[in-house]
């Protein structure tokens, strides 16, 4: 599958490049205390992190090591008013557009040299100004999108009306406040709309940037309306530190802290579980190797994943869990107990199978 993004959005000085900065791990995205530091979107590759890999590699005595990897562009901040074009609104909107899905930074910590463009903090005031200006661009193009499926109405299409019911539900959502991904679509509905660019409809994930403080007792910070959103805490500059400790000293810190993991990798994490995909494995002497699909994908798609000859000449699919897999270490003794199972063209791959694909060129 092509690479997956995930648009790091946020008003100006929430902490967007420092979080870039840290999750990229030597990218060069400027971070700096003005308006607009970030003009044109960063992009950087970041692996998920998967201990499983490690534990398949040691059993097949593996060459290399791939994980798999989604993208994070960090995107201009954005300012009431983007809807209209206000600031760089214009830009901000369309690079959300290329993205599979939306990381909102919002800012918590407390700092008097770093301004706030709102004038005071406010996590609640940001979410809603941003998911305001969101909602508004989707307005905009569901009204455009509405005129021209009434004209196409006239004509008697089925497909029309269909299109026209889910505009419809959207508008209504959109009016009240809500967004587009809270529509109750029928299937024949959705089908009539995909391609349509609404930035509400895309999945999001709330990253609250926060002080070393406030990480270490963030529950009590979500009270009222901000315990409705599910956060990812983290402190950009924790992660920032991290990056110059070696992975022993990056551990002991990580304790000190009371912290079992990096906040990066949790946001890696659930990024990646927010787009619905699962991870499958390729495993043997050459390279052991993640591959990602979403969920609910068939064995010929999983196999298209690693080349589309796979997918065309698929025969079958050898698969076993890959706890099975390294509790018996190795192929041979795996198949000796008969815990690797032959799977045809109906099999829906489960996240952690290892498998070794058959097929005909």
């Amino acid at each position: 599958m092509s690479k997956l993004q995930i648009g790091i959005v946020g008003l100006p000085n929430v902490g967007k490049s420092t979080l870039f900065n840290a999750l990229i791990k030597g990218a060069k995205a400027e971070a700096a205390n003005y308006p607009f530091c970030t003009i044109d979107p960063n992009v950087g590759v970041v692996e998920v992190p998967d201990e499983r890999l490690k534990a398949l590699t040691e059993i097949s005595k593996s060459a290399k090591t791939i994980p798999t990897t989604i993208e994070f562009v960090d995107i201009a901040g954005l300012v009431r008013g983007a809807s209209k074009g206000e600031g760089l609104g214009n830009q901000f909107l369309a690079h959300i557009r290329e993205c599979d899905a939306i990381a909102m930074v919002v800012r918590f910590f407390e700092d008097n040299n770093i301004v706030h463009t709102e004038g005071k903090i406010s996590p609640l005031e940001d979410i809603k100004t941003i998911e305001t200006e969101l909602q508004l661009s989707d307005i905009t193009t569901v009204e455009k999108r509405l005129f021209s499926v009434e004209k196409e109405m006239k004509s008697g299409s089925k497909e029309s009306k269909f299109a026209h019911s889910a505009l419809q539900k959207i508008k209504d959502l959109l009016y009240q406040g809500k967004n587009a991904r809270e529509a109750q679509l029928e299937d024949q509905e959705k089908a009539a709309i995909k391609g349509l660019p609404l930035l509400t409809q895309k999945p999001i994930l709330y990253i609250a940037n926060v002080s070393e403080g406030q990480l270490a007792n963030f529950d009590r910070l979500l009270t009222g309306e901000l315990a409705k959103h599910y956060f990812v805490p983290i402190s950009a500059k924790i992660e920032s530190e991290l990056n110059e400790l070696s992975e022993q000293e990056q551990a002991e810190y990580l304790e000190a802290l009371g912290i079992g993991s990096t906040g990066l990798n949790h946001l890696i994490k659930k990024a990646y579980e927010l787009l619905g995909l699962i991870t499958f494995f390729t495993s043997g002497e050459k390279e052991t190797r993640a591959w990602t699909v979403h969920e609910g994908a068939t064995a010929p798609e999983a196999a298209g994943v690693i080349h589309t000859d796979f997918q065309k000449g698929f025969i079958a699919a050898e698969v076993i869990p890959w706890q099975d897999l390294y509790a018996q270490g190795g192929w041979t003794q795996a198949k000796a107990k008969g815990l690797v199972r032959t799977e045809g063209k109906t099999y829906i791959f489960q996240d952690g199978d290892v498998t070794v694909f058959r097929f005909n060129v």
